[in-house]
């Protein structure tokens, strides 16, 4: 079943690519289709990262909730919950687009390694529409016209590391996904001067100091944006430089996607700032300093009231005195 719905649509709409593409290059079929499975799952990756910003914007007041329960841990988790209900945030709404992009993945590594044991599997394992394709007609009688290269510089059939060695062509496309990983990573966290790392955290927990979960949780993405390139890198280093090149080309349009997102953010937060408001719940607190320094300054500008009469008799005799 997940050959039938998974791999075999996956593997037949890169085939689709390929056939209807000019020069029929695998490697340029493989960057369109690579390109175009993150613009279809560009909603998801969308509510992803505003899922991850939410996330750590309601931080400060899961701290002080924390702070609250003072180590009641299921007290602590029911006000936690109940935050999360009432600022409509999921806690699992991040899980979609991970598992699609599993699924993704997997898919397309098992219809590429079909591909590599026998280029035949291009015309056998593709839907029978695909098969009539004029030129999937002239690759069923001469499967030696599959041009399985990246503009004829690199074999993507052929792994970084192999029996013969490095295969340098290879080794530059497997490093640049590790580094592309390592940047779409980075991008997400969040930079502080306070944040410990995570032996710093360990040690302290050693010495009998009490963990914040948060602070683990920040230390542990941290540690992740060097754990991820290097999982990358043994994953595709052994395997044919195709898979590598589907992760460097997805990194560098996740990049790009997620640039555009958080600057439509930033421009969200500028625009509301921008815009004037009479809500006093929603005014900004230089704002309402301004405000209120005018109202001094026109009070303090009034005329002062008029001595009353026994005033004035006494100032009369001091001036006669």
């Amino acid at each position: 079943m997940f050959t039938t719905f998974v791999v075999q649509p996956i593997f037949n709409l890169l085939v689709l690519i390929y056939g209807i593409l000019p020069g029929h290059n695998f490697g340029l079929a493989l960057i369109i289709f690579t390109v175009l499975i993150r613009l279809l799952m560009w909603p998801l990756v969308k509510r992803q990262l505003h899922h991850t910003k939410t996330m750590r914007k309601l931080q400060p007041e899961v701290k002080k909730i924390k702070q609250q329960t003072k180590g009641d841990r299921q007290k602590e988790m029911t006000m936690t919950m109940e935050l999360y209900k009432e600022r409509g945030f999921n806690a699992y709404g991040a899980f979609p687009m991970l598992i699609i992009q599993f699924i993704v993945l997997i898919g397309l590594f098992s219809g590429l390694r079909k591909v590599i044991k026998d280029p035949h599997e291009l015309v056998t394992f593709a839907y029978p529409a695909m098969q009539h394709l004029p030129w999937m007609k002239e690759l069923a009688h001469n499967i030696h016209l599959f041009d399985n290269t990246l503009f004829g510089f690199v074999d993507l059939s052929r792994s970084a590391l192999g029996k013969m060695g490095v295969y340098w062509p290879a080794m530059i496309i497997v490093l640049g996904s590790a580094i592309t990983q390592y940047y779409q990573s980075k991008q997400l966290l969040p930079t502080s001067k306070d944040s410990k790392s995570l032996r710093e955290i360990l040690k302290g927990a050693g010495d009998g100091n009490q963990t914040d979960q948060n602070e683990v949780n920040a230390a542990v993405g941290r540690s992740t944006r060097f754990l991820f390139p290097v999982v990358i890198f043994l994953g595709t280093v052994n395997f044919a430089s195709a898979l590598g090149l589907y992760w460097f080309v997805g990194g560098l349009v996740a990049f790009i996607q997620q640039a555009i997102v958080l600057r439509e953010d930033e421009s969200e937060m500028e625009a509301m700032a921008d815009k004037p408001t009479k809500d006093p719940n929603v005014i900004p607190e230089a704002e309402i300093v301004e405000a209120a320094a005018e109202t001094l300054k026109t009070s303090g500008a009034k005329k002062a009231p008029k001595p009353s009469k026994s005033s004035a008799a006494k100032h009369k005799k001091r001036k006669k005195r």
